[in-house]
């Protein structure tokens, strides 16, 4: 045990911009990022998969060709793995000596990157779901639509990459600032 007159000289923090809670709302937004991403990611596999595995069966020379919108939904899932880490990585603890040095500025700034990243993923997931499986059929019917199926899988694909952009920018933007102003 300490010592009397052994107490350990803490920083004075404001709670209104350093709160207790504000780390949940860090782990919030990275479990947002990499939840949402990966249920856009599983919808697109899923919905695609579909497509690709009924055409596979009257025409099974073409289903390598056609997996496409399968490997571009999974690429959703490691979007919001991306944001998550650096999210999971940026949120400060509590330190033993009870100072706070996580904001509620980086808690929000943090959360609503994974939300960004997390909602375009799933967005993103399911154009490629849908325009995947009505593609995949479609050049089973008409092999000249491929270029097509391809231009409009990519244009969805590009949904889920502005969130993890924008989610990248997001959760740079943190504050370290708990002291309260001095007038």
């Amino acid at each position: 045990g300490a010592a009397a007159g052994d107490e350990v000289a803490a920083m004075p923090v404001d709670l209104g911009l350093c709160p207790v809670y504000a780390p949940m709302l860090g782990f919030m937004g990275a479990a947002g990022a990499l939840i949402f991403s990966c249920v856009g990611s599983a919808y697109g596999t899923g919905k695609a998969a579909m497509g690709i595995s009924s055409i596979g069966v009257a025409k099974p020379e073409i289903v390598m060709k056609n997996i496409i919108p399968v490997v571009m939904a999974g690429v959703l899932g490691i979007y919001g793995l991306i944001i998550a880490v650096i999210i999971g990585n940026s949120v400060q603890a509590i330190s033993a000596a009870g100072v706070v040095s996580y904001s509620s500025y980086s808690g929000f700034a943090h959360l609503s990157a994974g939300l960004t990243c997390g909602f375009s993923g799933l967005a993103a997931g399911i154009a490629i779901g849908i325009a995947g499986d009505a593609g995949v059929r479609a050049v089973s019917q008409q092999p000249k639509v491929y270029v097509g199926m391809v231009l409009i899988l990519i244009f969805a694909e590009a949904l889920g990459l502005y969130g993890l952009i924008i989610g990248l920018i997001m959760a740079s933007n943190v504050s370290e600032s708990c002291e309260p102003p001095s007038f």
